[in-house]
């Protein structure tokens, strides 16, 4: 292996900064003490901007995965109706969790390369004149595609049917990268995680909550106990948690978001869009395809890369590991094999996103896929113009 460090440019988990392993590396305290009510109280002050929101978020022990199970159990009751929308592999695995957890899901088709069709969604509700369906499920940003969907504009398709049904939006790889705005855009729960936006290692769950959300729980019949509202809630009023709380990521957590507000969110979100349209403008100057294939859903955090047949997606990465020890993300599910991503999200400025492009552009010519070269060239003129 060559010397230096090795370069993760998955799109989750991200790299975590020194400042914050510093700080998860800190002595623990009691998490029944003053000190830790004192740590707890700021953070939930100081997560409401980045989901967008001046209501409850809620931080559980977890992967992403237990945020997107909280999200359906506290509002929803066996045999519902939900709407969901086949957007890729993320969307299809929470469809699963939602029918193995007794719900009744209708999957609106997609081909993995467009967002939730706010057209198909309002059409489907207005056909719903009973309300049966109880929820809508969105992936706001697909992390094994990069397509963002539309939550505005579902949102309004929602409005225009007059339908009730509540709006669950998965936020996992655009939270703290990309623009959300859950109270503005009506979400009634977002679900985020830490381990990609938010620069922590795995280990948080964060859901998002309305009062119209608050509402359904207090109705909602699916068996819960580890995932319910209300004892956390409870206990977040005075700075505690119901369990043993995760103290040192929580550490990571206040450096993180700290990092966030130095930097301020604005400019997050547009150092997040500017390495995007890079990527991008390297990608076309390859001669190959961004998997997107619509420019108003273009994801800010990743870009997923088709190949033409019959190159191996994964050969390309395994030999930009073994050469440049740089790791891509893999193609999932249908696209196995045909697409790799490159993440750039998290902390990554232009001299990271340049060393990652000529890594790939390297790894693309050893494993003779037929480029063009000048992606590097291209992506550098879009960070000298902005």
């Amino acid at each position: 292996m060559a010397g230096g460090r090795h370069h993760l440019q998955i799109p989750g988990p991200t790299n975590v900064p020194d400042r914050v392993l510093r700080a998860i590396a800190a002595p623990t305290v009691d998490h029944r003490g003053p000190a830790f009510a004192a740590l707890a109280l700021d953070l939930l002050e100081r997560l409401r901007p980045v989901f967008g929101t001046a209501g409850p978020v809620i931080v559980y022990p977890s992967s992403g995965t237990g945020a997107w199970e909280a999200a359906l159990v506290n509002t929803l009751s066996p045999g519902d109706r939900v709407l969901a929308c086949e957007t890729g592999h993320f969307a299809t695995l929470w469809r699963d969790m939602a029918e193995r957890l007794g719900l009744l899901v209708e999957f609106l088709p997609g081909d993995w390369r467009h967002g939730a069709d706010p057209d198909a969604i309002g059409e489907r509700l207005a056909a719903d004149p009973a309300h049966a369906i109880k929820a809508v499920m969105v992936v706001h940003n697909e992390t094994s595609t990069g397509v963002r969907s539309r939550v505005p504009e579902v949102r309004a398709a929602l409005d225009r049917a007059g339908h009730p049904a509540l709006l669950l939006v998965d936020t996992i790889s655009s939270l703290g990268s990309m623009d959300y705005r859950h109270d503005e855009w009506g979400a009634d729960v977002t679900v985020g995680c830490s381990q990609k936006g938010l620069m922590l290692p795995p280990g948080l769950g964060l859901n998002a909550v309305s009062e119209k959300a608050l509402e359904a729980s207090r109705s909602a019949r699916l068996p819960r106990s580890y995932w319910d509202w209300e004892p956390i809630l409870a206990a977040n009023r005075n700075g505690f948690y119901p369990y043993t709380p995760p103290t040192n990521l929580l550490y990571g957590l206040r450096e993180a978001l700290t990092m966030l507000e130095e930097e301020g969110l604005p400019a997050v979100f547009a150092r997040h869009d500017r390495h995007a349209e890079a990527t991008r403008a390297a990608v076309r100057a390859w001669g190959l395809e961004v998997l997107c294939a619509d420019p108003r859903e273009y994801s800010s955090s990743l870009t997923a890369v088709l190949l033409p047949e019959p190159h191996d997606a994964d050969k390309v990465r395994r030999i930009i590991l073994e050469r440049f020890d740089m790791s891509l993300g893999t193609g999932l599910g249908r696209l196995a094999g045909r697409v790799f991503r490159i993440g750039h999200l998290g902390q990554f400025d232009d001299l990271s996103l340049a060393g990652t492009l000529a890594g790939v552009e390297m790894g693309l010519a050893a494993a003779g896929v037929p480029i063009e070269r000048g992606g590097v060239t291209a992506a550098l003129s879009v960070l000298e113009r902005a």
